[in-house]
């Protein structure tokens, strides 16, 4: 499988307003084609992408969330469609997709009728369709008869009927609906008023926002571009209060009432980043905060709960006695906090797509997606010098650099090139990129100068769609274009070559084996390859076959003479230029191809995206899909891998998303064998022998070559070591994995001058931390001896240093963070937590601010040269003003003694036993773990277990790092790192087991003992693979001698020998020799009746027998499902489903066990099985269990007599030997959704995030979280056929 491991979410789309909402814990924003919801996760108060939804055809103009409803979100597009969403279920549940009469420029949500939405086009034509009738929208009367362009609208949430309109020409208009005839009632409606006044030359001063007051039903909130905000009287039609913007330059975009602040709103400034704060009572903003260099699109208020609110209210009453000389309190509110900003967050969209969510209270973003693409994104490009930097090329006019580590912008151009069809970097580490443009010809832009450094307009006026800079020769750039010429060009744009066609050329490509060959494909559908070494500008070599235009072609990295292309004819076709023919023929996309991209390591891997919004890879030996990829939501235009990670692959869509993808999955014996100590002669390989079909991937790049070029020179005992180690950097993705390593480097002692360049940015181990974040605060710092502050661009002085102050702070230095708060001019500040370095600095840094206020004549010096013993300063201030009594005064209390030094007390000593230090190391470790832990836990929820892993391995807990990765399913990382750490036995075995199945499910059984050989006392295991195995009579004997277990003849024997033993163990061994023997069902019929037996006791726990019926589901699964079987085959599911429900309750999976005692169930009522349990007893169990639930830690909560039918559960759930921690499986990517490939959990009924796992009806589908955890603790399929589900 492709497995997607990171999305670039589109960016929010500046050219319609309403395409911004939020709801309660929810909010959304629209690229072109597609709604992106977020949605609070409580736990880690942070939000998170939660689904994509796209069915618009053409850009979408605004959406509305229901205001009763937090589940429902309309939505509106330029495809004259209305679309009704459900939040919950991820799916339209409605649409209008006939009857609207105008593109719709804004919807809203009828306030009193939960089913009606509003929807309004620029000429006033205001629809009302009830989106649960099937009638068509009704067109409201005399709704447009408007002599102005509406830009927006707003129902009334207090007056039922009411809706007001804002119009381009600055004025508003009130309708009074009457519902039930849809007819304007014209008495009660005006048109066209409290327009601003302006000159009759002044440009139009649109209505940008509305927003009805929540404390009024009279009131509205108006917003016109220039003239900026007022708050009106709609009834007297006055304006109440014009609040005036601080310049004239300032232009307001936006507005939201802040809901918990009565009376306050806030505004986003159009041309600027700004934003302001504002109250009714005033007519000028109580603050302004640039928070971004570019201008609001949209703003909107989500209101938050601060925990400390009980805090404060349940302290406030209690009651105290008071008396003069009581402890002041801090008040609630007084004159210099009236203007305090609330504790909300604010959803912030911009002009350059930019979305954000700001925090208004802490004045802090708490995520911000800067910069990201507006439009089609038709190209994307790995940096030649660095896997890392990630180029995309867009309808948007912009190329933007991206670091995949982060996701987050490294450099942007300008965006004023128009339509960017296609780009090439430039090889080595020259850090330009050529882009070719629908009119603009081609250009070389600088990313290091942040400029186009040239231009080349040969191909005129034509549109020009391919450009490639020859990695073989620097000077030379290819380019074709509608000009019906691929022409060569230098950079300093002379050009050299210029080869006619007979159409547009739409692709071109340099050789990678010969710099002087290039190939194109054309309209008139022929690949055409040329050879610059001749004069002669004829092609030496033409392909014909396909049957429509020819988009791009590419060249094989690895074999000489081998090049694809892609048609509009739906097909990739491969061609070998020596023997001048189509050598395979791809079909299967049911669109125009247009991306293609070569495997760097494996020949026969190729890759093409389509117009259907799919990617599929393909095995060009046979012409074979591998696999298909559906999660675009529109067409997919770009692929790309770089040379030294060939098995990640970036695509781009018009659905302007930018998705990562691991293709490890496709090499994965690659992995297994390294794991399972083969030579290299079985990793590595030569591309001719590679080409051999049934051959197993081998890895024949130039990368994996080097790879061994440094393993050959390892000699010692660590070389397998060594081996796993680089191998598993190569083929992991990198997201994650190159500070796991550097993590385990340092936590086995390794160098600390080796570890990667990006080890300080990522998770660093606690013996770094504070070293690293001093070293950083001290960068910081250096701007003070800098005379011009920091660069254009970048933080200011004051913001690197108070920057700097916070990090000091954190790490425990606070002299340093004093000292910095004074550069800043905050002495009180510094003052205020200066006793914590000692009294006596306390006492100088006051004595330095009363100097200070002294120079500057500053009355509050008195009470700091008061309380730090210096009546002289007081003195002194006193008469420099003239206020000779009141130095007086002063000079008598010191000499009464009033002036106290600060009694300057030692820090008492430790006890001699150092029992106390001790005590505060081990509380103060506790505290470094459990904050690692929860670190861990945020990223393992939102499908980072690699990152989870650092957290853990940052405190040298090598479980907790082995345990995350066991549970992300990243299984040979695992491994890979158990092997290297060499002190996790127990979970390097359970981590080796579920690889084992991984290699069943491929079909490698052989590999798959090799891997359980690895570890000590792996009979079981050994055993439980073999038992497995449904092959031929010689084949399964074979697989037994390899495993080192006796033939299937010997196992029947053996097992007759032990029948009669009656103990445990001999009964284990017995159904272990006759399930791997020729009759297996005696095995099955003696597993069942020791099961049975057990379950039958008034004691029995799952642990008692859930190690058995692991065993019996080893069955051949030809054997069980034999008719012949059918009770005990039944008997066998409903057995295990029961103790895996147990079992689930035990590990933490929580979401399979309502299925699974639902499966239990079903599987009781088919045929006749004998059970010692009852449909009843299992009704009781999962009531007990579900009354617990919300109080559930590791299996429970409660006392053990709170509830008899509880007790009695817990007892059953038992102790069990598991040593992956507790909890949830969380695969790297199954927290991201898709655009299109959506399915329904048969399991939850959910909409499935990430990877779905198609059981064997090929139609039934579970979430690969659900699978794994249900293989886990149940082998058998959850539809009930007996077959086994493998997802690992």
């Amino acid at each position: 499988m492709v497995k997607q491991v990171a999305l670039l979410p589109a960016g929010c789309q500046p050219w319609n307003r309403g395409v911004c909402a939020a709801s309660n814990d929810h909010f959304a924003y629209c690229a072109t084609l597609a709604i992106y919801i977020y949605k609070l996760d409580s736990r880690f108060k942070e939000f998170r992408l939660l689904s994509i939804m796209s069915e618009h055809k053409k850009t979408i103009t605004s959406i509305s969330w229901h205001p009763k409803d937090p589940d429902i979100i309309a939505s509106s597009g330029a495809d004259l469609h209305v679309f009704i969403w459900s939040i919950s279920k991820q799916r339209s549940i409605a649409v209008l997709s006939s009857g609207i009469k105008d593109m719709p420029v804004c919807i809203g949500w009828n306030y009193h009728d939960n089913t009606c939405l509003g929807i309004i086009s620029g000429k006033g034509l205001l629809q009302v369709w009830h989106y649960m009738d099937k009638n068509p929208p009704a067109i409201v009367k005399d709704s447009t008869s408007f002599s102005s362009y509406v830009t927006v609208f707003r129902w009334h949430p207090k007056k039922q009927g009411v809706v007001v309109f804002g119009h381009s020409d600055g004025s508003i208009s009130i309708l009074v609906i009457d519902t039930r005839t849809y007819s304007v009632a014209g008495s009660k409606s005006v048109r066209h008023i409290l327009a601003p006044e302006v000159e009759d030359d002044d440009e139009a001063d649109p209505i940008t926002a509305l927003a009805w007051d929540p404390l009024s039903t009279e009131y509205l909130l108006i917003a016109n571009r220039h003239c900026g905000v007022r708050l009106v009287d709609v009834t007297t039609r006055s304006v109440i209060t014009a609040f005036l913007p601080p310049s004239t330059a300032a232009q307001v975009q936006t507005l939201s009432w802040v809901h918990n602040a009565p009376g306050m709103f806030v505004t986003g400034d159009v041309k600027s980043g700004v934003l302001r704060i504002w109250s009714v009572s005033k007519v000028s903003p109580i603050e302004n905060i640039r928070i971004k260099k570019s201008g609001f699109h949209d703003v909107h208020i989500i209101s938050t709960t601060q925990s400390s609110s009980t805090h404060n209210s349940s302290s406030n009453n209690e009651h105290h006695d008071i008396s003069s000389t009581s402890e002041a309190k801090s008040p609630s509110l007084t004159a210099h906090t009236h203007f305090a900003l609330p504790h909300v967050q604010l959803v912030c969209t911009f002009k350059d797509g930019g979305i954000g969510l700001y925090d208004l209270g802490h004045r802090r973003w708490r995520f911000l997606r800067d910069q990201g693409h507006l439009e089609t994104i038709f190209d994307c490009k790995f940096s030649p010098c660095n896997p890392n930097h990630l180029a995309t090329a867009s309808f948007d006019g912009t190329i933007k650099v991206w670091d995949i580590m982060t996701m987050q912008t490294v450099a942007t151009s300008a965006g004023n090139e128009g339509i960017i069809y296609h780009m090439s970097w430039a090889p080595a580490d020259l850090g330009c990129i050529a882009g070719c443009t629908a009119k603009n010809g081609i250009f070389i832009w600088s990313m290091d100068k942040g400029k186009v450094i040239k231009r080349i307009h040969d191909h005129g006026e034509y549109s020009v769609f391919s450009v490639s800079w020859s990695q073989k020769d620097s000077k030379l750039i290819m380019s074709c274009g509608s000009s019906c010429y691929c022409m060569i060009h230098q950079v300093d744009g002379k050009l050299i070559h210029k080869y006619k066609h007979p159409a547009a050329v739409y692709g071109g490509d340099w050789s990678p084996h010969n710099k002087e060959m290039l190939a194109t494909g054309c309209e008139d559908k022929i690949v055409r390859v040329f050879y610059m070494g001749t004069t002669n500008s004829q092609p030496i070599k033409t392909f014909s076959g396909h049957t429509a235009k020819v988009f791009h072609v590419r060249w094989s990295p690895l074999r000489d003479g081998i090049l694809c292309s892609g048609s509009d004819d739906c097909t990739v076709r491969v061609w070998d230029y020596t023997q001048e023919e189509c050598v395979c023929k791809l079909s299967g996309h049911e669109g125009p191809v247009r991306g293609l991209t070569w495997n760097y390591e494996v020949p026969y891997l190729l890759v093409s995206g389509s117009w259907d919004s799919s990617i599929r890879v393909w095995d060009i030996r046979d012409g074979a899909c591998l696999f298909v990829v559906v999660d675009h939501g529109a067409d997919v235009y770009g692929l790309t891998c770089h040379p030294n990670r060939p098995f990640l692959m970036a695509s781009c869509s018009r659905d302007s998303t930018l998705r990562l993808w691991s293709l490890t999955p496709l090499v994965q014996p690659v992995e297994l064998n390294i794991l399972a100590h083969k030579p290299l002669s079985e990793i590595l390989g030569t591309p001719d022998r590679s080409m051999c079909l049934g051959t197993s991937p081998l890895l024949t790049g130039k990368v994996s070559k080097e790879l061994r070029d440094t393993l050959d020179k390892v000699t010692d005992v660590s070389h397998h070591t060594q081996t796993v180690t680089v191998f598993s950097k190569f083929l992991s993705p990198p997201m994650g994995t190159e500070n796991l390593w550097d993590l385990v480097a340092v936590a086995t002692g390794g160098d600390t001058m080796r570890l990667s360049p990006g080890y300080r940015n990522g998770i660093v181990h606690s013996s770094h931390l504070v070293r690293f974040r001093s070293s950083e605060a001290q960068e910081l710092e250096m701007v003070k001896m800098s005379k011009f502050g920091s660069a254009i661009g970048q933080p200011t002085k004051e913001e690197q240093l108070r920057e700097a102050a916070k990090i000091h702070i954190r790490i425990g230095n606070i002299q340093r963070y004093c000292e910095l708060m004074v550069d800043l001019g905050e002495w009180e500040r510094a003052l205020a937590v200066s006793p914590g370095v000692s009294l006596h600095y306390w006492k100088s840094l006051a004595q330095r601010y009363s100097e200070f206020l002294l120079k500057e004549d500053n009355e509050d010096i008195i009470p700091f040269a008061v309380a730090s013993g210096e009546p002289q300063q007081l003195v002194s201030y006193f008469h420099g003003n003239g206020q000779y009594l009141e130095a007086m005064v002063a000079s008598q209390a010191a000499c009464d003694d009033a002036f106290h030094h600060p009694h300057l007390l030692k820090k008492p000593k430790t006890p001699h036993n150092g029992s106390a230090s001790v005590a505060d190391t081990a509380k103060h470790k506790r505290l470094l773990e459990e904050s690692s832990t929860l670190l861990s836990e945020r990223y393992f929820s939102n499908g980072s277990p690699v990152l989870a892993a650092c957290c853990h391995l940052a405190v040298d807990d090598f479980k907790g790092a082995m345990s995350k990765l066991i549970r992300g399913n990243e299984l040979e990382l695992a491994i890979s790192i158990g092997t290297v750490l060499g002190s996790v036995p127990d979970h390097m075995r359970v981590a080796t087991e579920l690889l084992s199945r991984r290699c069943e499910h491929i079909g490698k059984w052989d590999l798959g003992v090799d891997l359980l050989k690895t570890l000590p006392d792996s009979e079981d295991l050994l055993t439980r693979l073999c038992a497995r195995c449904a092959a031929s009579m010689d084949e399964i004997n074979d697989l037994h001698s390899q495993a080192g277990l006796p033939s299937m003849e010997e196992c029947f024997h053996r097992a007759e020998s032990l029948q009669n033993q009656g103990d445990a163990v001999s009964m284990k061994k017995c159904v272990s020799f006759f399930l791997l023997s020729a009759e297996p069902e005696q095995g099955l019929k003696l597993g069942l009746h020791f099961v049975k037996d057990k379950m039958s006791t008034s004691s029995w726990t799952a642990s008692d027998v859930f190690e058995m019926l692991q065993l019996l589901g080893c069955l051949r699964t030809d054997r069980l499902a034999h008719h012949k079987n059918a009770v005990m085959m039944y008997e066998l599911l409903a057995l295990s489903a029961y103790v895996a429900a147990l079992v689930a309750i035990r590990r933490g999976y929580f979401d399979l066990v309502p299925a699974l005692f639902k499966h239990t169930r079903d599987m009781m009522t088919k045929e006749m099985v004998q059970l010692p349990f009852s449909v009843r007893d299992v009704e009781q169990d999962y009531e007990a269990w579900t009354k617990r639930r919300p109080q559930s830690g590791r299996g429970g909560g409660g006392g053990p007599n709170s509830n008899p039918q509880w007790s009695q559960l817990q007892a059953r759930l038992g102790h069990e030997i598991w040593p992956v921690e507790f909890g949830a499986d969380c695969m790297a990517s199954s927290h991201l959704p898709s655009h299109s490939d959506v399915h329904v959990s048969v399991l939850t009924g959910q909409r499935i995030r990430g990877l779905a796992v198609f059981l064997e009806d090929a139609k039934s589908a579970v979430s690969v979280n659900e699978a794994l955890m249900w293989a886990k603790v149940n082998p058998f399929s959850p539809l009930g056929s007996g077959m086994r589900i493998t997802p690992f």
